[in-house]
């Protein structure tokens, strides 16, 4: 199974991002997926989830208006469209996949992840 999280970069504030994340090895459109973040010396943190056919999604309360996470199960891949961003979701970020439920936030629960990719949003 792999996960190969693309879409980083440098934006300013208010600015917008798009990450894509894209699956092999696995029978996607059964798999929840998730977007964590996570900065030196902090926890990894839950941004947004999705069920398998892209009915439900979860944010976190920070991301909550800003941040669209999708998906594609033809392509199997899972999108997070990132407006309006400020310093404070600089960070690296992560796609998730697990046979789970939406709500589960915490990172113990999910079993397969990506590499991660580069946010920074300067001030």
């Amino acid at each position: 199974v792999q996960l190969q999280a693309s879409g980083g970069g440098l934006v300013q504030t208010g600015g917008s991002l798009r990450l894509a994340c894209s699956a092999s090895g696995l029978t996607f459109d059964k798999y929840t997926m998730a977007w964590f973040r996570q900065t030196p010396g902090k926890e990894r943190e839950f941004v947004a989830s999705i069920g398998w056919s892209g009915s439900v999604t979860y944010y976190a309360d920070s991301v909550k208006g800003r941040f669209t996470m999708s998906r594609d199960n033809a392509k199997n891949t899972v999108d997070l469209e990132m407006n309006d961003l400020e310093p404070d979701d600089t960070a690296v970020y992560y796609c998730a996949a697990d046979l789970i439920g939406t709500a589960f936030s915490a990172p113990k629960y999910w079993s397969t992840w990506g590499q991660g990719t580069q946010v920074t949003v300067s001030s």
